[in-house]
């Protein structure tokens, strides 16, 4: 009796240890996919960030077009660009409310403010992001964005606007909305979870 006792007892120990061996394997595989899953996670949003800062700069950068390239009908003042950026959202040169931005967005990048880029006047010609992270696209542009071609940094992504562009603006928002729809058709063909 005091064998088959000794033998059970030692079955026990055995099976402990394996269990225990087991929790352990488990709870590293366990840590070792959240590591995974985590930086899958920050590479997600950081390329839907960098979609947005494009997506937002370029926005930016339209406005501060049509704030220079409106003008007083009754003024004979020349074209100037914006001191502050609020004024994209209310024009303070008309009585009217007149805007060229729903909102100030905040930098994507950040979620801070954009870093402004003036000329020597002081006016705002454009703006940029604070972030130094390094940027996933570095090629295939919009012709707007050509500049950004394997910059180094989203900070060196610069939405200045130049001026006579006023009309080639109008042809890149067309061309830009007929590549988003189009990629956007592309992309629901090739996700595997059609309905």
């Amino acid at each position: 009796m005091l064998q088959k006792r000794t033998v059970l007892r030692r079955q026990l120990d055995d099976q402990r240890g394996t269990i225990l061996l087991m929790v352990l394997v488990s709870i590293t595989l366990l840590g070792l996919m959240a590591g995974i899953a985590g930086s899958s996670w920050q590479t997600i949003m950081q390329r839907a960030n960098e979609a947005d800062l494009l997506w937002k700069g370029n926005q930016i950068r339209r406005a501060i077009g049509k704030y220079y390239n409106t003008s007083h009908a009754q003024s004979a003042a020349p074209k100037a660009f914006p001191s502050e950026l609020e004024f994209l959202i209310r024009d303070p040169r008309f009585l009217e409310v007149r805007r060229y931005l729903r909102n100030i967005y905040p930098d994507p990048m950040t979620g801070e403010n954009w870093e402004v880029i003036k000329n020597s006047s002081g006016q705002i010609i454009g703006v940029r992001s604070s972030s130094d992270k390094v940027p996933f696209k570095l090629d295939n542009f919009a012709e707007e964005n050509k500049s950004f071609v394997n910059q180094q940094s989203y900070h060196d992504w610069q939405f200045i606007y130049e001026l006579g562009s006023e009309t080639e603006d109008r042809q890149l928002n067309k061309k830009e909305h007929k590549k988003n729809f189009k990629d956007m058709i592309k992309e629901s063909f090739r996700s595997p979870n059609r309905t």
